[in-house]
């Protein structure tokens, strides 16, 4: 596919403007109690069984009253002793079959929670690796740690009792009004008079929970990013040298403070809801024993009847109760899930076109072509930036701190996509060619490389899973690190530390170096390499990128003189736009921008 035929970047003249990042937000509409029960779409046949397992258990707990009935009003009256041991006998038979049923129940009920609450961290993961750099460079990583964790977490409760606890207790109290009908439609109305007053509190106590539960979900993720800052090796580090201790505790003990204060809102609201359900109760029982009493004096009930119809209110009340909590517990729920759909509902800015096709027969040439980028509307980093680099070539790319030169190389693996303009490959339009092909042709060595508190092993297969031991050592010879590695406690199994600060920025360079040339790429991004080396280790390293920039086109952010020297071209960036391009000699001769940084920066080195 040419790079006309392609979507999303236009052709030659600027190309056509693309959305800036729209981030998908849940409202409040669409965290629905249709869309939470979506979740458990998957899971059907599991909650069947889970209805059927309830609807038995909820049918056996209508028995115990009904026998208790019988031994009051007819065995003990009537000094029937074998019918007095049957009744008893099934008094105790009868709750080891609903306990049975109940085990199996909660098993059932447990393995679809979880199944689901697994299902939703997998969804919300999944998506955020879908993301562009623009939403991570955005986001703080305490923050999406804790929307994936503990705000999961937080509705673990909800989801895990959701549909089954609607459903069981659902079951009962429809069963049980049935039967207080059946028993005594008087009594029954007498009873079922007061579950308004169950529902009433209910909507006020929810916006309450609701409202609270947001706001320390909230507090909780600036708490996260806090610890994520300071207990990283590079903040544990400057925050001992600058002897910040106390302040930073000071400033986690606001939130600490504010994280409890909210935790206690919620507690208490919940607690004075809790008391309400636990007066209305015994005030239905206290009813039901004043009338029925009254009508039992009167002679036109017996005693076992009063007893046996209080023994429901209590499989009535509870479960009212208890579904009317679930219902508070929704709603306080449902600023937590807003977060996590807000999360899951994202579209990455960034992500194949319809009919995108692999990138294949890769021959290294690049192109820029009136290439703008804008973070925000009206703020470019870029604007029409034009050059090729010819299969081969290394070109070097200079400018001032901000002149976006990082966002510029960005482009070629698509982290990020023109706001206009077109980047191509081969004459390919990056942005009509699926993003795996395209990545697999790019690599990247930065000042700052990222390795894994993993093994060296580990951290090189993350370039290439099923490489081989001889392709690891081969590659790691090639970068100049074979030996070291093999002098290490555990060779090729030694554990590099978090960040890989258990080896010196050198070895960590050459080390992502033997994984740059693992992966084989045909184009090659150099972000200041060794721009934090000292003049030992970025001999190793430059001698290191030699090999590895062999037969690569390689675009080059430079800042030693030896590499710009290389260079077949040089673009000069100021202000997000090529000032200059040209050979060394050519731009040292124009006496522009580049000859000034040359003067300023570069014959300082070349005299060192």
């Amino acid at each position: 596919m040419s790079m006309r035929e392609g979507g999303g970047g236009g052709g030659w003249e600027g190309g056509s403007k693309q959305t800036l990042q729209s981030r998908g937000k849940a409202t409040l509409k669409e965290v629905s109690l249709r869309r939470i029960y979506g979740l458990f779409r998957g899971y059907r046949v599991q909650l069947v069984i889970i209805i059927l397992l309830a609807l038995g258990a909820a049918l056996i707990g209508l028995i115990p009253p009904l026998v208790m009935k019988e031994i009051i009003d007819t065995a003990i009256p009537q000094g029937d002793k074998r019918k007095l041991i049957e009744l008893i006998g099934l008094m105790v038979l009868l709750p080891v079959s609903s306990g049975l049923l109940s085990v199996w129940q909660n098993h059932q009920n447990t393995k679809v929670g979880q199944g689901v609450m697994r299902d939703l961290r997998r969804s919300l993961f999944a998506n955020l690796q879908r993301q562009s750099m623009s939403f991570f460079t955005d986001a703080k990583s305490g923050e999406i740690i804790q929307r994936l964790t503990g705000d999961v977490l937080a509705v673990q409760n909800v989801v895990t009792t959701l549909v089954v606890s609607a459903v069981t207790q659902g079951v009962i109290v429809i069963t049980t009004i049935v039967i207080l009908f059946v028993l005594d439609w008087r009594l029954a109305i007498l009873a079922t008079v007061i579950l308004p007053l169950f529902i009433l509190p209910v909507r006020k106590v929810s916006q309450i929970r609701k409202r609270l539960r947001g706001e320390t979900q909230r507090v909780r993720g600036e708490m996260s990013s806090q610890l994520g800052e300071i207990f990283g090796v590079s903040g544990a580090l400057l925050t001992r040298i600058f002897q910040q201790e106390r302040k930073q505790e000071q400033d986690f003990d606001v939130l600490n403070q504010r994280v409890m204060d909210l935790e206690l809102k919620l507690n208490l609201v919940g607690r004075w809801y809790g008391m309400v359900l636990g007066v209305l109760g015994p005030l239905g029982t206290a009813l039901i024993y004043l009338y029925g009493g009254w009508n039992v004096v009167e002679g036109s009930m017996t005693i076992g009847g009063i007893v046996a119809f209080a023994a429901y209110l209590g499989r009535l009340y509870g479960p009212i109760g208890t579904l009317l909590n679930l219902q508070v517990e929704v709603q306080t729920a449902l600023g937590v899930f807003q977060r996590i759909f807000e999360y899951e509902d994202m579209e990455p800015d960034v992500k194949d076109l319809t009919g995108a096709k692999a990138l294949s027969s890769v021959q290294g040439q690049v192109g820029f072509h009136h290439v703008s980028y804008a973070y925000q509307p009206g703020q470019y980093a870029l604007q029409q930036v034009t050059f090729t680099a010819l299969p081969g070539e290394v070109v070097a790319i200079v400018g001032p701190s901000g002149a976006g030169k990082s966002t510029l190389i960005g482009m070629l693996a698509r982290l990020y996509d023109p706001t206009e303009g077109v980047v191509t490959i081969d004459g390919h339009n990056a942005a009509s060619v699926t993003l795996s092909s395209l990545r697999e042709q790019v690599a990247f060595v930065t000042q700052e490389s990222f390795l894994f508190h993993a093994s060296v092993r580990d951290n090189l297969l993350f370039a290439k899973l099923d490489a081989t031991d001889e392709e690891l050592e081969k590659a790691c010879r090639q970068a100049y690190i074979h030996e070291t590695i093999a002098a290490m406690p555990n060779g090729y199994d030694t554990m590099v530390g978090e960040r890989g600060h258990r080896l010196s920025g050198g070895e960590r360079q050459r080390l992502a170096i033997a994984r740059a040339i693992l992966k084989n790429p045909r184009i090659l991004v150099l972000d200041e390499a060794t721009s934090h080396l000292d003049s030992e280790s970025e001999a190793y390293v430059q001698t290191a990128l030699d090999s590895l920039m062999h037969g690569r086109t390689t675009l080059v952010i430079a800042h030693r003189l030896s590499t710009i020297l290389a260079a077949d071209r040089i673009i000069v960036l100021e202000a997000g736009r090529v000032l200059e391009s040209g050979r060394h000699t050519e731009l040292l001769d124009q006496d522009g921008l580049y000859a000034r940084l040359y003067r300023t920066q570069f014959e300082k080195v070349a005299l060192s």
